[in-house]
């Protein structure tokens, strides 16, 4: 029988981390020298960087939980975090849709039929959910409550339909309790989330960016007025479906 974590042990756990644990930005860092030592095309160098800064988080949550023996109790299929509200910046809406232009078309065509159903169906929701303050108090609960699923959930298989280029929110939130503590409740005590390798992870990304833009790369984001541009992940996939992907 497997045995979860109590909220105090987690409590505990987490705080060994934050008094003796410190982030090595030398992973971080030696991606974007590899990137921008190579001899790839710039959208390559981009898209690369992208993927590769999101999975280095995945990493250094590993390296976290090691250090501290910590072992997530999430399981493919469960999608709970999948109906908070997923804030990203102008620029990683651009990279995550360049990305999945990129997937076999099969499974690029499955996303885009989904997304045509997905903002009929859920209008009504999203109608009030794209037009909640970003960062009110009471967003992230409000926003729980409607039920309303991200347009990255697969409704059948409740599983995520581009996920190796998920964003940041979904990557560091995590159960380490009963999973039953998020079927109870829109919002448990017991996750954790490693929400400050954030600053990392769009550090890292901005360098690469920068780089490349004071160096007179083509760049297809607008950089970096994208940098500071945020808004609901739905709110940036409907507007993919209004204008095209270098000028939305």
């Amino acid at each position: 029988m497997t045995e979860y974590l109590k909220h105090q042990e987690i409590i505990d756990k987490c705080e060994r981390l934050n008094n003796n644990y410190e982030v090595d930005p030398v992973f971080f860092d030696n991606i974007i020298d590899e990137l921008l030592d190579s001899e790839m095309d710039t959208q390559t160098v981009i898209l690369n960087g992208f993927k590769r800064l999101l999975s280095e988080v995945d990493h250094e949550i590993g390296r976290m939980e090691d250090y501290a023996g910590m072992k997530a109790s999430c399981f493919k299929g469960c999608a709970f975090c999948c109906y908070f509200p997923i804030i990203i910046t102008k620029m990683e809406a651009k990279m995550m849709l360049k990305e999945i232009e990129q997937f076999p078309a099969e499974r690029k065509e499955k996303i885009y039929q989904h997304w045509n159903s997905y903002f009929d169906e859920h209008a009504v929701k999203l109608d009030t959910a794209l037009n909640m303050e970003l960062q009110a108090d009471d967003t992230k609960l409000n926003y729980k409550r409607l039920d309303l699923p991200c347009p990255m959930l697969d409704p059948e298989t409740k599983t995520c339909m581009a996920y190796e280029i998920r964003p940041i929110p979904c990557r560091t939130y995590l159960n380490y309790a009963n999973p039953k503590v998020c079927a109870e409740n829109h919002m448990p005590d017991e996750p954790f989330s490693y929400e400050f390798l954030y600053e990392y992870y769009m550090g890292a990304l901005n360098e690469i960016m920068q780089a490349l833009y004071e160096n007179g790369e083509e760049l297809f984001v607008d950089y970096p007025s994208d940098v500071w541009s945020y808004d609901y992940l739905p709110a940036w996939i409907k507007r993919r479906s209004e204008v095209e992907i270098d000028t939305f």
